[in-house]
């Protein structure tokens, strides 16, 4: 029996792990370890155009999942490329394993070509850092890279010389056990016991949820009818906890909407459940402030906390509930959810004047008819940007949607590749990639990857032919739009030439049945809508600097922005509100 190379070892301990593909581009240093992959059926090597799309690709599986998920990177430049992706992995929390194949080692600190440090390059964006530079070290550091990354939550990354990973790997080298799920996290009872004392003692108390919310709904809702407290939310918290939520007051932040920013101002105890939300200058500083989170380094980095709590939500609330008195007063929130449904409104009746007639096409209109129209398990990626605004106001969560995007990072160019990873974890889920056409463009070659494996992503392009964030970041600081332009072509052409389905809509009277068609196509689609690049979003609470360079800069622009079907649910949770 021929003796197993550390390439192969390597290989059997992702595999071992739950790795099922590993994402990258081939390069010499990296063959050892690719044809070790062809040699094992129980994982695949995902061949992209592009190692940014790999991190991004393998981001994407972790977080969908919770699982570990993998790419890898040639010497040199190859591993230099997965830098962006894995920076927007580790800041997401994603468990993710890279492989940093590396020059042969005899010439490591000689400037050799395509050298790189890697055990340096990574440092930041990583919890584990570490190369192998001698057989012996195998399986221990890898086994080592695996735990902090499915126990952090987080990126490790693993340089390996070529050479060395062709080598005979260590006889009877010792493989112990692999965590590969995480544990829950319990309060300490005092902090419990604190906790619901001030709970006790608040007239009006407001939750705050994020991300860390995930599988703790119902435990948020039951919480919130015990103290009678509205419930806002960051943009990663969205798809947790608004769906099916009868104390839903919205989002704050940059991108927010509704009573969010009133209800954390205007409570006396605000709780802050799972989220590093990261804009402190939306978050009250006279307000007594308590955070949940279960990890112990986000606690008050971003706010000053009268009580920090480590501990996951779920946890947390099912030790506290208990403890809690029941309050019988909803006048505060009453008052929120009514300000809540007004401020709702106000922004749909600017949207919905005359919007399925408008040329070029609202953005906003194409947002709300893509969340009528994808599935109910739809799994949306979402590129940073406009996009990010249209996903968070008009995308419905319903507790079995999914909606990711490079929401801690903030990197353009992620939908597409995200949408790579969501994709072939089930190939018979609806994956859609609400994509804009600079962050298209940017990665624009992995469109060729849905072709190849025949991935049905669906991607849906808001193309106006500018980078709009940007444009409203030049606005409200008084400058003029400068460099934002783009001169794009057909996109429809480029993907029916690529191999793939491609349509462009350039009337709103055509996109419902262009979307109905993309969607159910049964292969990779792309629908290029051209859309209204004066179509520009504001956040709800916004400084008279701002305003004053709006004043400056954009007299003429029509700033419009709606809710879609957010504000059908802030009605109906008026139904048992006194009227005021």
């Amino acid at each position: 029996m021929a003796k197993q190379t550390v390439a192969e070892q390597y290989v059997d301990i992702l595999v071992r792990a739950g790795v099922r593909r590993m994402y990258g581009v081939v390069g010499d240093s990296l063959n050892p370890v690719v044809d070790a992959i062809r040699r094992n059926a129980a994982i695949d090597w995902i061949q992209v155009r592009h190692e940014e799309t790999a991190a991004f690709a393998a981001g994407a599986e972790a977080q969908l999942t919770g699982s570990l998920a993998a790419c890898a990177g040639s010497c040199g430049p190859g591993h230099v490329h997965l830098l962006n992706g894995l920076y927007d992995a580790h800041r997401s929390m994603a468990p993710v394993i890279a492989l940093a194949s590396h020059i042969p080692s005899s010439e490591i600190g000689t400037s050799y070509f395509q050298e790189t440090h890697p055990e340096r390059l990574f440092q930041e964006c990583s919890d584990y850092c570490e190369m192998i530079s001698n057989p012996q070290q195998m399986p221990r550091v890898l086994q080592t890279a695996v735990q902090h990354a499915i126990g952090r939550s987080g990126v490790s990354v693993v340089a390996l010389p070529g050479d060395i990973a062709a080598r005979p790997a260590p006889e009877r080298a010792e493989e112990h056990a692999l965590v590969t799920s995480r544990p829950t996290v319990r309060p300490g009872d005092a902090e419990i016991d604190r906790l619901a004392r001030m709970v006790n003692e608040a007239q009006r108390v407001t939750l705050f949820c994020g991300r860390g919310c995930a599988g703790a709904h119902d435990e948020v809702m039951a919480f919130a009818e015990l103290v009678k407290a509205p419930v806002g939310h960051a943009l990663r918290g969205k798809e947790w906890i608004q769906y099916d939520n009868p104390f839903d007051v919205g989002m704050s932040g940059l991108l927010g909407y509704g009573a969010a920013y009133e209800a954390t101002h205007e409570c006396d105890l605000l709780i802050l459940l799972g989220t590093d939300f990261p804009y402190g200058a939306f978050l009250p500083d006279d307000v007594r402030t308590v955070q949940v989170d279960v990890r112990a380094e986000h606690l008050g980095r971003r706010s000053k906390l009268d009580l920090a709590v480590w501990g996951d939500v779920r946890e947390t609330l099912g030790c506290l509930t208990p403890k809690v008195r029941p309050k019988t007063d909803r006048r505060f929130l009453d008052r929120m959810l009514k300000k809540h449904a007004d401020a709702l409104e106000g922004v749909v009746k600017a949207y919905t004047r005359r919007v399925d007639k408008h040329i070029p096409i609202h953005p906003e209109y194409v947002a709300s008819v893509l969340d009528e129209e994808a599935a109910d398990d739809t799994i949306f990626t979402v590129d940073t940007g406009m996009c990010n605004v249209w996903a968070a106001r008009y995308l419905s969560p319903n507790g079995r949607r999914r909606v990711i995007g490079s929401f801690t990072h903030g990197s353009m160019a992620n939908a597409l590749p995200q949408a790579i990873g969501a994709q072939f974890l089930d190939r018979r889920r609806q994956v859609v990639s609400m994509s804009g056409d600079g962050g298209f463009t940017m990665l624009m070659g992995d469109f060729l990857t849905l072709v190849q494996y025949d991935l049905p992503v669906k991607v849906i392009l808001f193309n106006n032919s500018a980078l709009g964030m940007v444009e409203l970041e030049m606005l409200v600081s008084g400058l003029p739009a400068h460099g934002t332009g783009y001169h794009n072509p057909d996109f429809a052409q480029i993907a029916r030439a690529a191999g793939a389905y491609g349509e462009r809509v350039e009337k709103p009277k055509h996109l419902r049945s262009a979307l109905r068609a993309a969607l159910r196509h049964k292969g990779p689609a792309l629908l290029d809508i051209v859309t209204d690049p004066n179509a520009l979003s504001i956040p709800p609470k916004i400084k008279a600097e701002m305003v004053t360079g709006f004043a400056l800069s954009a007299s003429k622009m029509v700033l419009e922005g709606g809710v879609g079907r957010m504000v059908q649910m802030a009605r109906s949770n008026l139904r048992n509100v006194p009227r005021f």
